[in-house]
């Protein structure tokens, strides 16, 4: 029996908490943290060439899309390139029957969940933590894919959500910028918040607070105030998302999931308020040559060096601030379309592979990003029909997309080779912190 006074068992407890949050924080323990703007789990430095593979929870589950064996296979293959760090959507919101929309649905009502994917989560989380990789699950997204912005404002009484393919983009961000502005739409996002970082895995019994698989919750996928009357609003949002997340876990990272300027109205000192919230650990941008119209379908491989060079300015600006901030930053989405905006696994990537080389040597040479998460991870999918169909293999390019476009396939000889060579110089021990980028 113990004789000892509670409240001298009470301090115990306390200092024993401080401690882990302290580990937690300084990257000591099992867990990723931050310290002196650099990544650190068990006490070393921490740097990582990972991909995007947003459907791999759905692989996980025992239901519709699920495949356990091929997300072992994937998993496997990624360990054998040398990628450790995955970048995963927990789920999609809504309704069925929305064209471009994930499915299944992990979120079908506000607060009301299919379990059996929520058993793939926690499944997941458990092939992560047995092969040692690490995981960014993000929890809501602005755009349509997976509903996030827009199904939180079906829910809250706005009618239903334009479809970009159908009514148009502009049609669509219209509609979606009315999410910050709206309490009960930011309310449900919150609560839904809440119901995963506090989940309890039904497998191990430990909850995700727990879990060294998770390197980071990421508060959206490419959040955007959609407005620049709404900064303020976004902002707040943002921050007390961030809050609960940190009041519920003190082990994990928090992360914006920032596309970077392009996903702040442009404004600069916007990005850099954001980063610096106590709350948020590392900062994020996002790249995309296509996209953002630096190439296009005819000149994919002639204009690759202007893609670079933009590449490299955009990088580069953004470190700057994660400098100013003592914050790592983390290139988390970056693709490119293959050879004459081609589709089929195995075709030429002559572009891609000049692209993907020229990223990643420029994130191990210069160390101005401390980790990158190319897009996306297709394995050993093969795509069934140009528009995602439901039936089809998940690729890593999501349903608004066509399939194959920007996945990196288990065929794609010259692109895998490079993601290997770097991904192997990437885990050589860590220099020093590099400032040289830094501009103060």
């Amino acid at each position: 029996m113990n004789h000892l006074p509670k409240t001298f068992l009470l301090l115990v407890c306390l200092m024993m908490s401080a401690v882990a949050g302290q580990a937690a924080t300084t990257g000591q323990g099992q867990y990723v943290g931050v310290r002196n703007g650099q990544f650190y789990v068990e006490g070393k430095p921490y740097r990582y060439v990972g991909t995007n593979l947003w459907y791999a929870a759905i692989l996980a589950s025992d239901g519709e899309g699920g495949n356990r064996q091929r997300l072992g296979q994937e998993l496997d293959c990624l360990q054998q390139l040398g990628i450790d760090n995955l970048r995963i959507l927990v789920g999609a919101d809504g309704r069925l029957g929305v064209p471009s929309h994930v499915r299944p649905v992990l979120q079908t009502a506000p607060g009301v969940y299919n379990d059996t994917l929520l058993a793939g989560l926690d499944r997941l989380l458990v092939e992560l933590e047995r092969r040692g990789m690490k995981a960014v699950l993000y929890l809501n997204n602005a755009w349509e894919w997976s509903g996030g912005y827009g199904t939180y404002l079906e829910w809250a009484g706005m009618g239903n959500a334009p479809v970009p393919g159908i009514d148009g983009y502009n049609a669509y961000q219209d509609y979606v910028s009315h999410f910050v502005q709206n309490d009960k739409a930011k309310h449900m996002s919150i609560e839904h918040v809440k119901h995963i970082v506090s989940r309890v895995n039904s497998i191990t019994g430990k909850p995700y607070t727990e879990s060294p698989a998770i390197m980071s919750w990421q508060l959206c996928n490419e959040p955007r105030p959609f407005g620049k009357a709404n900064k303020e609003q976004f902002a707040q949002w943002l921050q007390s998302t961030a809050r609960l997340i940190k009041s519920i876990d003190h082990n994990h990272l928090v992360s914006t999931g920032s596309e970077g300027k392009y996903g702040c109205e442009t404004d600069m000192g916007l990005f850099k308020r954001l980063n610096a919230m106590p709350e948020i650990d590392y900062v994020t941008i996002h790249i995309w040559p296509y996209n953002w119209g630096w190439i296009d379908k005819s000149s994919i491989i002639s204009r690759v060096d202007t893609a670079c060079v933009r590449t490299r300015d955009y990088i580069a600006e953004h470190h700057a601030i994660a400098c100013d901030l003592g914050k790592p930053l983390v290139l988390e989405e970056f693709g490119y379309p293959r050879d004459g905006f081609g589709f089929a696994p195995a075709s030429p990537t002559q572009g891609r592979d000049k692209y993907y080389d020229y990223v990643l040597s420029l994130i191990e040479r210069t160390g101005m990003a401390a980790g990158c998460n190319f897009w996306g991870w297709g394995g050993n999918a093969r795509p069934v029909h140009e528009s995602w169909q439901p039936g089809d293999p998940y690729t890593g390019d999501p349903a608004q997309e066509p399939q194959g476009l920007n996945s990196v396939f288990d065929v794609d000889a010259g692109t895998l080779a490079v993601i290997a060579r770097w991904a192997k110089a990437m885990q050589a021990p860590a220099p020093a912190l590099n400032t040289q980028h830094c501009t103060r």
